[in-house]
């Protein structure tokens, strides 16, 4: 996906047209639901960096994206951050390393960034659809998140944020649209589907407790701290 084609689509997310409006009444609940025993209570500092923020406005963080689409403070790369060491106590970074091309500089740049006593929680995808932006690189599981960090960081908790069900419901709607030859009837088959099948999310709340959820969890976390020296 192009930069060019990101804006475009952002920008209509927000767009105030009839046709923009009715997309958007229309669109079906998500597929999944985030799994309520993930903890989200590590304390946030003056300075904290939110990294893939495209088309969203996180409160209290400089929201950095590789494009300049609504709402993005800063456009950076991710394995070039244009900030200086040691400086933002929290950072997030949700569905962002499955598109760097070099997740081990990424990585570096994150810990580097991050002030020491602060917090990193990475989300990454498993079992998820192929998503362009602009590419789609690879999955992970929370045990190569662990290896990515190298032992630098601290492990505070670990987990899936998105189960089996959402998987299931992402991955069949997909399979069905794959059939379908145009953008027209693929999107009236999501909404319909979506529609029809959202409530099927709700097994993730038994899924999530058990510890076969990552067989085809859909999701994962980890949430890390960085050693003060």
């Amino acid at each position: 996906m192009s930069a060019k084609s990101l804006v475009d689509e952002y920008s209509q997310r927000r767009a105030n047209s009839f046709t923009a409006k009715l997309r958007r009444w229309i669109a079906p609940p998500r597929l999944f639901l985030l799994n309520p025993r993930e903890p989200n209570d590590f304390p946030m500092g003056r300075w904290n960096l939110y990294l893939g923020g495209g088309g969203a406005n996180p409160d209290g963080y400089v929201n950095v994206d590789l494009f300049a689409v609504p709402d993005v403070d800063v456009a950076a790369d991710i394995e070039m951050l244009p900030f200086r060491a040691d400086l933002f106590q929290r950072i997030e970074c949700d569905a962002v390393l499955e598109h760097v091309k070099h997740p081990e500089i990424a990585m570096d740049e994150m810990i580097r960034v991050l002030a020491p006593g602060g917090y990193l929680h990475l989300v990454t995808p498993f079992c998820h659809p192929f998503h362009a932006y602009p590419d789609d690189y690879r999955r992970f599981t929370p045990a190569g998140l662990r290896e990515l960090s190298g032992g630098r960081l601290e492990v505070i908790a670990e987990g899936w944020r998105t189960g089996p069900a959402a998987t299931m419901l992402i991955l069949g709607i997909e399979f069905v649209k794959s059939w379908l030859p145009g953008k027209i009837w693929r999107g009236g088959v999501h909404v319909i589907l979506g529609w029809l099948l959202f409530p099927l999310r709700y097994l993730d709340l038994i899924f999530l407790r058990t510890p076969r959820a990552g067989n085809i969890g859909n999701h994962c976390y980890l949430w890390l701290r960085k050693p003060i020296y």
